[in-house]
């Protein structure tokens, strides 16, 4: 049964406190500015809970954001480590924004009022967060409360769904020319530390993370059945790519390379000599002197795809090498693929005919 009781607040307004006390179901309880509005809950509530569609109401009532954000740190961030400490972090932003509510009343206005907020906001390095770092705020959020729907049953659906995500730059398409290619690769030679060409070259056969290459262990490469073991991936799956002959070669020319090797391929060599810079500082060294401008370290993997896409690889080979869980990363090489796909076209119609269409 339902009841309303009246209170007076200092101001002289009214406020009505409605309870549900049904045989077999908690108390449920609420505050209304008029006493209809507290009647029409009754009568819902109660209709709901005859129907047994009331239970994740009253679940979402009980629980705070605060203690979704908890739970989600403890039970499920740590089977996925590599991203724990990130997704930590910006987690703990909501929590600090969001943690005081119920998820009941987290509704897709309140998380869009936050978003705005991300957007505003100055970060420690004085500047303005870009969209595609809010968008990353927002998945974070976004899983935490799906898994509050399909496996603890605390919501009954997640307000993220109506929020929308801020429009990010269009991806970086940077990769290097031949011309490009040639250049840098000759000034990685002379660099003092001898890790650079090594690591630059392989990037660009394989298109290997920069993570993925300093992470790499001789126990990950098999000579024998020519392939390449990478365990540590960013998307926390393990990849295997192909050992051919060039990047053989290029490992077998490495520092730490003998027959018996152990432990990492490109050890760092500011512990051997005070005169090596490290790799990242003399990969810039290198781009200066070559006179490469706007590109980093990644791009290198952007010019391994966008290579191989022009010599042919169908976008299934693409997401295989470059370990893409879905199409649409990959998607951004398919017009180099088109070109092949002309040129292969216009080399078949040309041996076909000849060159004499008119």
């Amino acid at each position: 049964m339902g009841s309303i009781r009246e209170f007076t607040k200092k101001d002289g307004s009214k406020s009505y406190h409605a309870e549900i006390r049904l045989r077999g179901h908690p108390v449920d309880r609420d505050n209304f500015r008029t006493r209809s509005a507290a009647k029409k809950w009754i009568q819902d509530t109660e209709s709901a809970i005859r129907d047994g569609r009331h239970s994740k109401v009253s679940e979402a009532k009980r629980h705070t954001v605060g203690e979704l954000i908890d739970r989600f740190i403890t039970q499920w961030l740590p089977k996925n480590p590599k991203s724990q400490s990130k997704q930590t972090a910006l987690l703990m932003w909501w929590k600090q924004r969001l943690g005081h509510l119920t998820l009941a009343d987290l509704t897709s206005g309140v998380i869009a009022e936050a978003r705005d907020a991300l957007l505003i906001e100055t970060t420690k390095r004085k500047k303005l967060r870009s969209p595609s770092t809010v968008n990353r705020y927002l998945a974070s959020l976004s899983k935490a409360l799906a898994v509050a729907v399909q496996e603890w049953g605390w919501i009954d659906d997640s307000p993220m769904r109506k929020v929308s995500k801020p429009s990010e730059a269009p991806s970086r398409e940077r990769f290097l020319s031949i011309e490009e290619k040639e250049r840098l690769l000759l000034f990685c030679k002379e660099s003092s530390n001898p890790n650079l060409f090594p690591m630059v070259t392989i990037s660009i056969l394989t298109a290997m993370r920069f993570g993925e290459l300093v992470n790499l262990q001789w126990s990950d490469i098999d000579f024998d059945h020519r392939t390449i073991i990478l365990r540590e991936t960013k998307n926390g799956d393990r990849r295997v790519i192909p050992l051919t002959g060039a990047v053989e070669t290029i490992f077998k020319q490495c520092p730490t390379y003998a027959e018996n090797a152990v432990g990492l391929v490109f050890k760092s060599q500011r512990q051997n000599s005070a005169g090596v810079v490290s790799i990242r500082s003399a990969f810039e060294r290198a781009l200066r002197s070559a006179g490469i401008t706007e590109f980093r370290w990644h791009d290198l993997r952007h010019t391994a795809a966008s290579y191989l896409a022009m010599n042919g690889a169908t976008q299934g080979e693409l997401m295989a090498i470059l370990g893409h869980r879905s199409p649409h990363m990959t998607r951004r090489y398919a017009h180099y693929s088109r070109k092949h796909l002309t040129a292969l076209m216009e080399r078949a119609g040309n041996n076909i005919f000849g060159g004499a269409v008119e």
